[in-house]
């Protein structure tokens, strides 16, 4: 798995076209680069399992959505919006956002190198036996066959243990569209992403813990802030609290 040091923004450009190859290509920034590649409710302590959180979410938030989830996949997804620790892993398809989380709480990992993970899902599923002949960079979507078994109804399949794989799912509100979302979901299994098969499908950006702060300004003047990835009132009331402090 190549590891790369990135002080600055050019680097960091410089870096990435270097790795392109043309295939498909997602981005993950982490505030810590000690951080595995492991879904929230991985890396919880024993509680809940997913079908019990899943239970009781919908106990509760049934009547407060608009439009009523359709599948389990849809409830998880609302889930993981609303920070319930699920199977899901955020991606991006753009390497700014990915690079915006990596280094916009710099303040709270002061001591700490972050870290952009870059991941050629393609790559990845084949570790899965997920791939098209006919369609070179074929990643599935949710309601694709080849994602049934990681639906939270199938996971209690005995003798049944699945990698993770990568998938699309539609956008359907501003912040996932805002931030170019994709995912990977896991089955039962607990392996980070980074140490499944030969590891050729994942690349890390470090980025020092002395230039998270630089590298954040510079996103800034790129037009990169906290509206931009939450197009939300929430958004612009912490963009004025900002200026008026």
């Amino acid at each position: 798995m190549p590891v790369r040091k990135v002080r600055n923004i050019a680097a960091y450009i410089d870096a990435l076209r270097a790795d392109q190859d043309g295939s498909a290509r997602w981005f993950r920034g982490h505030g810590n680069a000690k951080w595995p590649l492991l879904p929230g409710i991985m890396r919880s302590r024993p509680g809940l399992s997913e079908a019990s959180a899943l239970a009781r979410f919908k106990q509760s938030a049934a009547m407060l959505t608009e439009r009523t989830p359709s599948s389990a996949f849809d409830w998880t997804f609302l889930m993981q919006h609303y920070g319930v620790p699920t199977r899901l892993l955020d991606w991006t398809e753009s390497p700014l956002v990915a690079m915006f989380f990596a280094v916009d709480n710099f303040d709270k990992h002061r001591n700490a190198d972050a870290a952009v993970w870059c991941l050629n899902p393609t790559l990845l599923n084949k570790n899965a036996s997920i791939s098209n002949a006919m369609e070179l960079n074929y990643i599935p979507s949710f309601e694709a066959d080849e994602l049934k078994p990681y639906a939270t109804e199938k996971l209690n399949v005995p003798n049944v243990e699945l990698l993770p794989v990568a998938t699309i799912a539609t956008r359907n509100n501003p912040r996932i569209q805002a931030q170019l979302g994709t995912f990977t979901i896991h089955h039962t299994k607990k392996v980070a992403i980074e140490a499944v098969g030969d590891k050729s499908h994942a690349t890390k950006y470090v980025i020092p813990s002395a230039s998270r702060e630089t590298i954040k300004k510079e996103l800034k003047l790129l037009g990169l802030n906290q509206f931009s990835m939450f197009p939300e009132l929430t958004s612009v009331g912490a963009i004025l609290r900002e200026m008026m402090a």
